[in-house]
């Protein structure tokens, strides 16, 4: 793949470096819980929030939320289409980084 392949595969809602790191999570587990992602990337609880909001308004990422005040548990699953969005940007950046 050439550079400018690779550059037009790259996905804008994926490589914001958050995000990425969020869907490299999710796409090597079955479902993480909302403290588990904030623990693994560091992010406040509104950061956290606004990222996966915006990877669940592209269709990337379900979110089910179970309970209500605070035992409610908000877990995250990678979607089919996230899966194959993730793969592919990934595979983008591999061949910029090997050019």
């Amino acid at each position: 793949m050439t550079s400018s392949a690779a550059l037009g595969r790259l996905d804008p809602v994926i490589h914001a470096p958050k995000r990425l790191a969020a869907m490299a999570i999710l796409a090597n587990a079955s479902s993480c819980d909302f403290p588990f992602l904030k623990d693994q990337l560091q992010l406040a609880d509104s950061d956290l929030s606004k990222q996966m909001t915006t990877l669940v308004d592209a269709g990337y990422v379900t979110v089910r939320k179970s309970g209500r005040g605070r035992g409610s548990v908000t877990t995250y699953r990678i979607t089919r289409s996230g899966r194959r969005a993730y793969a592919t940007h990934r595979a983008a950046l591999t061949a910029l980084l090997g050019d």
